[in-house]
């Protein structure tokens, strides 16, 4: 009977397998060649400096839909990687993904801090190291440079959500905001030079375009259209336009001064810069895609939308 192979080397055969994802939902999948770079001994080696393996029997609901995390009783958010086995993700009654090993799952309500918006549940017996969000950011301090790679399939899965169910058709969100003092952090390593001011009505970025900064709010309001819905809106230390910074793709959507405003513009090559060195501003960044992403994901298919 021939050896049983590593975990590290089934994940990193799990990256080459054919695609049979439906990416519109909380699992974020290696396996599409057309997808940013995904490293499977990466996410192997950043998950094992935080957590340790566990067996999930089969038939075991490991997250369920529309569960919230609740850490005063022990029940935090987690973020997952399947180390064995296959896992199925469920919304609506409707099998709408499958996990195999090597894949992350779970990430968008547990870093945008949402609601579940599919269940996941053990189709076989598996093995997982799953973070809650104090060794996430454990890891993270660590390893800061992860959240990039991480930023590029949640990007990726934002895109594909968008163009399957469209622009969320009912109401808008607040953009996700940095704390006070990392704002001014931000604006003081960056430097006055990167400060913009917009009058209300003028168009900062418009759908299409090529990205060259994403832009924090310090004073105003913007608003964020895709085609001629409002999806969100941007105060002081909201931030937007960081997408196209990642995967290198053109604008999902326009952004239009809804106030007289001052933005700080943050290049690509210092939004990287800032991505590798520093885990808090990573970590709010990756907070920023995983609640939009769990909100387009929600707000579609409360419409009626499905995905294909």
């Amino acid at each position: 009977m021939p050896p049983r192979a590593s975990a590290k080397s089934r994940a990193k055969r799990a990256a080459k397998r054919p695609g049979r994802t439906r990416l519109d939902k909380d699992t974020t999948s290696p396996r599409n060649p057309e997808r940013p770079f995904y490293d499977p001994e990466a996410a192997l080696s950043f998950f094992r400096s935080a957590g340790k393996p566990q067996t999930i029997a089969r038939g075991t609901t490991i997250f369920a839909e529309n569960s919230r995390g609740t850490p005063l009783l022990l029940m935090p958010n987690r973020i997952y990687l399947l180390l064995q086995g296959e896992v199925g993700v469920v919304a609506k009654d409707e099998s709408i993904a499958t996990i195999g090993a090597g894949e992350i799952f779970g990430e968008m309500a547990s870093l945008g801090q949402m609601p579940r918006s599919a269940s996941a549940v053990a189709r076989t017996d598996c093995r997982v190291i799953g973070l809650d969000e104090t060794q996430f950011h454990a890891a993270l301090g660590k390893d800061p440079g992860f959240a990039l790679m991480l930023l590029s399939v949640m990007a990726s899965r934002l895109r594909d959500t968008l163009a399957r169910l469209g622009a969320p058709a009912i109401g808008w969100r607040e953009a996700a905001a940095l704390d006070r003092q990392l704002l001014a952090d931000l604006a003081q390593v960056i430097g006055p030079a990167a400060r913009f001011r917009y009058e209300a009505g003028k168009i900062i970025m418009r759908e299409g375009q090529r990205g060259v900064a994403l832009y924090a709010v310090l004073e105003g309001r913007v608003a964020i259209r895709i085609g001629d819905s409002v999806v969100e809106k941007a105060g002081p230390g909201g931030v937007f336009g960081e997408m196209s910074l990642v995967d290198r793709t053109p604008r999902l959507a326009t952004a239009v001064a809804e106030t007289d405003c001052a933005l700080l513009a943050i290049s690509r090559h210092m939004f990287l810069h800032l991505v590798k060195r520093s885990p808090k501003f990573g970590a709010a960044i990756l907070r920023a895609v995983g609640e939009r992403a769990a909100y387009t994901a929600s707000r579609g298919h409360s419409s009626g939308a499905k995905a294909a």
